[in-house]
This record gives structure tokens, sequence and C-alpha cells, in this order.
């Protein structure tokens, strides 16, 4: 069933001819054929708005997660998947405007446009009615996701797990060096995993996957969950 503005309108606590919720739903597309405003401002500020209302979810209700645990949980809920699903729930892609070309390729399941649209609408929200709507609004919309992914926050393998604790906490992208030693056939690889300035752990292993492998989860180990 296709959902109507009004109902998007209403739940979000809105009017229908609210000029912010219409510019939070307009695609850049649409705005290049019309000559209007993108929401592209408006998700550049939904994605901060976002960003802490998840952070203050997760230290209100979550105690047991620790720094880098509660960071990973929110690495999986503030991302494009996640978001996406979140503005499907809410219909937001029956009533985005997007210009032809995106119409014409059935551009309204792009992940990427939906969850652009969904913190657009966040923004509007919290510049219409302020930052405590805003953040309950993201709440209902997204404590399941945190639920779940608090059950199991570092269920990854540990190069994801790294990985996305330290891109979530602004450390960047952790880097690898690997050597071998010994003879070709029977070699041991040694891998070093840096993260940022401040955390270098080794690993070794039979295969240069499994070496870095053992660094990430030394690092983990050793620096994030100590």
């Amino acid at each position: 069933m296709v959902t109507s503005l009004d109902t998007v309108a209403e739940h979000l606590g809105l009017a229908p001819t609210n000029p912010r919720l219409l510019t939070a739903l307009t695609h850049s597309s649409f705005a290049a054929e019309h000559e209007v405003d993108s929401n592209e401002r408006l998700e550049f500020l939904g994605d901060a708005v976002v960003d802490l209302a998840i952070a203050d979810l997760i230290v209100t209700r979550y105690p047991e997660l620790n720094e880098g645990s509660g960071s990973l949980v929110r690495s999986r809920v503030v991302n494009e998947a996640a978001l996406a699903d979140a503005a499907r729930r809410l219909g937001l892609g029956d009533v985005l405007r997007v210009g032809r070309g995106v119409v014409k390729e059935n551009g309204l399941e792009r992940p990427s446009l939906l969850a652009d649209a969904f913190e657009a609408v966040v923004a509007a929200i919290y510049l219409e009615r302020g930052y405590d709507v805003a953040k309950n609004f993201v709440h209902d919309a997204l404590a399941h996701d945190v639920e779940e992914a608090s059950k199991e926050p570092g269920d990854a393998d540990p190069k994801t797990l790294l990985r996305q604790w330290a891109e979530a906490s602004g450390r960047g992208t952790p880097s690898y060096d690997v050597i071998s030693e010994g003879p070709g056939h029977d070699a041991t690889f040694v891998a070093t995993v840096r993260v940022g300035e401040g955390i270098v752990a080794t690993g070794e292993g039979r295969s240069k996957k499994s070496a870095e492998s053992r660094a990430a989860q030394a690092a983990w180990r050793d620096h994030v969950d100590a």
C-alpha cells in the first residue's frame, strides 16, 4: 500500500505543507529540474542529530556497554542500510520528490537516497519542534535496531569489528603491514595493525589473512576491550 504525504506528515508531527518537510523530501534530482532547494543541507544536519540521539539511547538504556562496544552498536545502527530500512518503514520512498531520471531507473529503492531522506526529515523535526522531539522520533524509529545490535555488539570477524569501532570513534580505517618469515613452502606471516596514532598490535598466522585477523583480535583485546 502506498503511503500518503498526509500520513507521513502526521507521523512526523508536521503539517504536510510545512516548507522544511517538503524540502526534506526533495531529492537533488527533483531540485535541479524544478529550481528548488534539495534536502542535502538538511541531511547534513540530520546526520548529526541521529548520531547524537543514538549515542544518548545507548548510554541511557545500555549501561553495560563500554565505549568500544557502544561505538560498535552505534555503527551498526547509524549506517546507510539501517537508516534506509527505517525510511522504508516510514514510507518515505512513496512521498519523496525525485527527478524523472531517478523514477525511470527505479532509484527510489536506493539505500543511499532513502537513508539521506530519513536524516533530512529528522533535521526538519529538529528545526520545527526541537531536539527532544527529534530525539524521541529517532529512538522510536531505531530502538529495536539498537536492542538487536546490543545483544551481540561484537558479532563480526576481528577485522570487521576493529574497523567498525575505529571508524565509528573517529580513528580512521586500520592499516595492516604483513611480512613473511621462513621458506616459501613453510612461511609464517606476521601482521602489524595500526589504528590512528595510538594503537599498534601484531599477530602471526600461516596465511596473510589469519595473521591480519589475529593482529586485529590483539588490538581489540589489548586496547579496546581491556
